[in-house]
């Protein structure tokens, strides 16, 4: 009896901890903003764009959609920062998830326009 009730509450324990690990929102897809920040710090974004874009990115996007975000980066012979219009829409046809790219830009113009704000 002791045994079965301590399998049980065996049981209990990991199944509750694999529903926080594993769900949607949970340990294993949370993203902090500060890791974001880092990685477009780490891509030459400007720092008070990149602490204005990572909060935001970090509540708009999932795991998977940051993950796709990460294909944009420079490939073996590209230059950090694309040096051209087709250049840049390359790196973005590699991203293939719509959703993301328009959250980028829309977290960006959004960074833009407060900074410009606060320089006033």
């Amino acid at each position: 009896m002791l045994r079965g009730l301590f399998i049980l509450a065996l049981a209990i324990v990991l199944g509750g901890g694999a529903w926080f690990i594993l769900r949607d929102d949970g340990a294993l897809e949370q993203v902090t903003a500060a890791r974001i920040e880092h990685a477009l710090l780490d891509n030459r974004v400007p720092e008070p764009m990149a602490a204005c874009m990572g909060p935001r990115l970090a509540d708009r996007l999932s795991i998977s959609q940051l993950r796709a975000l990460e294909r944009a980066k420079p490939q073996d012979g590209e230059s950090a920062l694309p040096l051209s219009t087709g250049e840049a829409m390359a790196r973005l046809r590699r991203i293939d998830d719509r959703e993301a790219v328009e959250q980028v830009v829309v977290v960006a113009g959004v960074g833009g326009f407060d900074l410009k704000l606060k320089r006033r």
